[in-house]
């Protein structure tokens, strides 16, 4: 068999603003595309499908579509809730859609339960779908603690306890390993593969500025990316050994956590942070009850995105950057003095320009850090607008704008001295 892992659509996501449902949907053709050109047998998508709770009536519509083009392929699919979606809203009508090849995991009381597809080249594989769990919810249904991997924990337990009542062998020794799993069959085991989907933050992996907080604190200093350690949002990959293929989702780059624990990132860029990223989703070929071989493939679609720092001349004249011309740009513009009009003049060359920001360099540490500051350190009126100016704008209003906002102080001034207006 065949499976493709995926995670983490998003559908109805916008990026700075800007609407992304076309690239989603390219993208879900790709993914279309591919299940016809390798064969794909089985979709597998592990939460996030939607970007909200109650998404748009376009982001329903483009889900309903690629599950139809999914099964028209010759694929069925099993698709789980994650932190961004209403479970019950994304499991409505699973019953019925089971009938048609598409199996939706999104109750706690349904983790136990696999759905079971006989693999082509022999055995049969058993997918069980977690949908991601509310620690303080999951924790008092099941009698552990409130936090992430407590509860993951319980659920992977009950896991291992169905796969060796249904499909034979124990229910793990002291690793917690299934017999067969991960390897030959056990004795009295049938050659069936156990496939695990989950919706959470494992420990050790690397994170983007996109995705949203599921329990794990970040670290003040730390940065987009920076791995995070030490919080008790973190699962540890320990709870996923011994079973054949653990299919993540949360994370948005494509990682490998273990050689049977992988997160298929997200298939498009939905940060900056993910310039760098090769996005697509891992196909995972199965036989005999055990994972024969995991290989990525590769998805692009919509703009590609650039990130670029420097002054606004270089930005501007430098050849070096024209790479970036025809992507959505984020650019840091570090002149010691803000550039006039430098938005305007950059989305002349960088028409992708979707976040523009200031970072300048060797900036006096002596400067006023605040309006407030500037505010007592002004001695006329005239320095109590240009300060405001500059405060805003992070540059000194010019030699024009400082006698256009003088000439504008007279003048109320001067209505003031002859009852034409107040001071207010």
């Amino acid at each position: 068999m065949l499976i493709l892992h995926t995670s983490d659509w998003h559908l109805g996501r916008s990026f700075h603003g800007t609407g992304m449902l076309q690239a989603q949907r390219e993208v879900l053709d790709q993914m279309v595309a591919t299940v016809r050109e390798r064969g794909v047998d089985l979709v597998l998508v592990a939460g996030d499908v939607y970007d909200r709770a109650l998404p748009a009536a376009d982001a329903v519509e483009l889900l309903d579509a690629a599950l139809a083009d999914f099964v028209a392929a010759g694929a069925r699919v099993v698709l789980t809730s994650g932190n961004h979606d209403s479970a019950i809203r994304l499991g409505f009508g699973g019953h019925l859609m089971e009938k048609a090849g598409v199996h939706v995991r999104t109750r706690m009381d349904s983790i136990s339960t696999p759905v079971v597809f006989p693999d082509p080249d022999g055995g049969s594989v058993a997918v069980y779908g977690i949908p991601y769990l509310e620690p303080r919810h999951a924790g008092q249904v099941w009698e552990v603690a409130p936090q992430h991997p407590a509860v993951t924990a319980e659920a992977v337990r009950r896991i291992r306890q169905d796969a060796a009542e249904r499909f034979g062998g124990s229910d793990g020794g002291p690793d917690g390993s299934v017999d067969g799993a991960g390897g030959s069959p056990g004795p009295g085991r049938r050659d069936t593969a156990i496939v695990v989907m989950a919706h959470l933050f494992a420990a050790g992996g690397a994170g983007s500025d996109s995705e949203r907080d599921i329990g794990a604190e970040r670290p003040a200093e730390s940065g987009a990316g920076d791995l995070v350690v030490g919080t008790l949002g973190q699962v540890p990959v320990t709870v996923f050994e011994g079973l054949d293929y653990t299919a993540l989702g949360h994370l948005h780059g494509r990682q490998r956590m273990a050689e049977s624990v992988r997160y298929s990132g997200s298939p498009l860029a939905y940060s900056f942070s993910e310039a760098n990223h090769t996005k697509g989703g891992w196909l995972v070929s199965t036989a005999h009850g055990t994972v024969t071989e995991v290989e990525s493939v590769d998805f692009s679609a919509g703009r590609r995105l650039a990130v670029l720092r420097g002054r606004i001349d270089d930005l501007l004249e430098h050849e070096g950057h024209a790479w970036a011309e025809d992507r959505w740009c984020q650019i840091t513009v570090t002149d010691p003095v803000r550039p006039p009009q430098a938005y305007r003049r950059l989305k002349e060359r960088f028409e992708g320009l979707l976040n523009f920001v200031l970072d300048p360099e060797g900036v006096p540490a002596t400067a006023p850090s605040t309006y407030a500051a500037r505010l007592a350190a002004a001695t006329t009126d005239l320095e109590v607008c240009t300060g405001f100016v500059e405060h805003v704008r992070q540059r000194p209003a010019s030699e024009s704008e400082t006698e256009l906002l003088g000439s504008a102080l007279q003048e109320s001034r001067r209505r003031v001295e002859q009852g034409e207006g107040s001071a207010a």
